[in-house]
């Protein structure tokens, strides 16, 4: 498989700018960059592949830029980390080999369970609240989960991360999104390390939305600062429904 034409190759970088800075505030970049990749001729391995690759420089501008400002502390959550790159990798290795009929119907579900929390309490994560689950429990078992699941397929990694944030760990919304933004990018790393493996990434195309991403990540990631939970929150919801809508309406 070759790289797209010309003008694809030209308009993919644009997308990417526009999808890295959903993705920092809101999750769900993945929703602009593989259907773009994909009507650009790419195959759907190669488009998930790729898609990795780009969307990883997007969560590391967005992770550095927090720990710049000192918004994220990686040596505080270095287990989660590890945990959130384990498995992601198993979830990627699983998806070149296995069909994911059943995801075709708990995707919807769960984005709308994300979209209708943030929708119908306000007030969550405006300050920080009691945690529901203890933090052994929670980076050895949700965080897992949910970072296999973005090996598996992504759609809405991001808000998964924010939303277990804030309801389980009772983090205030900005935290969530913050810590979300450094497992979004383990889980992409270890991603990429299994396509790059398989042979699977079109480099020409992830280094150019790369840089698109760099830009919109960065972005983002001031204005989530100056923004806190007063533009989190409606991006989230947005961004659940309009995935919500694209999977309804490709059935």
């Amino acid at each position: 498989m070759t790289d797209p034409s010309l003008s694809s190759a030209l308009l993919l970088p644009l997308v990417a700018v526009v999808a890295g800075f959903i993705d920092t505030l809101a999750g769900g970049g993945g929703l602009l960059t593989v259907p773009a990749l994909l009507l650009a001729g790419l195959p759907p391995i190669n488009a998930l592949a790729t898609n990795k690759v780009q969307g990883s420089m997007g969560t590391l501008t967005a992770s550095l830029v927090l720990m710049r400002k000192g918004f994220l502390k990686p040596d505080e959550i270095l287990v989660p980390l590890l945990f959130c790159f384990l498995a992601a990798g198993c979830g990627t290795v699983l998806v070149q080999f296995l069909p994911s009929p059943l995801l075709r119907y708990v995707i919807p579900l769960v984005l709308l369970v994300i979209a209708a929390y943030f929708l119908f309490t306000p007030a969550a994560g405006e300050v920080a609240a009691h945690p529901r689950l203890g933090q052994p429990l929670y980076q050895s078992t949700v965080l897992p989960v949910i970072a296999f699941y973005d090996g598996l397929i992504g759609p809405g990694t991001g808000s998964f991360f924010t939303l277990a944030g804030v309801a389980l760990r009772g983090q205030t919304l900005l935290q969530a999104t913050v810590h979300a933004k450094a497992f979004n990018f383990m889980t992409n790393l270890a991603s990429v390390v299994v396509f790059v493996v398989g042979g699977h990434v079109l480099w020409l195309t992830g280094l150019s939305m790369m840089l698109g991403q760099m830009l919109g990540a960065s972005l983002a990631s001031h204005v989530m600062i100056r923004g806190g939970a007063r533009l989190i929150r409606p991006a989230i919801v947005l961004v659940c429904v309009a995935m919500l809508l694209r999977f309804w309406l490709s059935q």
